[in-house]
């Protein structure tokens, strides 16, 4: 069986919230193997998040203008992977559990999922490969960034 050769989440759009006030994604964290196949770890993550109501001075009535920022638009490729490695985990520790012994258990819990697939990983191991996050050509475009997060012209 192929050694695994690093971890990869792969963060895409959720279409089930059209509101431009909230970004709402997916995560599914994958190992690549050497071979190049890769096996599931967890479907089952991801987050939303909506952006804040913004003052943007007085009006004529006296009243203030407040504008909705589009959450997609003030969000960067580099929050969107910060979040992405925190929401994959490990997770908080439960109460009465330190932080070690909740990354103990999440590497342990990845290393299970594995060895069910037939690929035998120690946690340790695990915890110390490199972990890329790949963003759909869909998050990239809803976020205004074009072919590897440059700018479209």
């Amino acid at each position: 069986m192929a050694a695994v050769t690093r971890l990869v989440t792969l963060v895409d759009v959720q279409d089930d919230v059209a509101d431009p006030r909230q970004m709402s994604v997916s995560a599914l964290h994958e190992a690549v193997l050497e071979d190049g196949r890769r096996v599931l770890l967890l479907d089952d993550r991801g987050w939303t998040s909506a952006a804040l109501t913004a003052s943007w001075g007085e009006v004529p009535d006296g009243e203030s203008r407040r504008d909705q920022l589009d959450t997609w638009a003030v969000t960067s490729v580099e929050d969107i992977e910060e979040t992405a490695r925190v929401v994959v985990g490990p997770d908080e520790p439960a109460e009465g559990r330190s932080q070690a012994d909740a990354e103990a258990d999440h590497w342990a819990h990845l290393a299970d999922v594995l060895r069910q697939q037939g690929v035998v990983v120690d946690a340790l191991e695990l915890k110390r490969l490199p972990h890329d996050v790949v963003l759909s050509e869909r998050l990239l475009a809803r976020i205004g960034r074009g072919r590897g997060g440059t700018v479209p012209p």
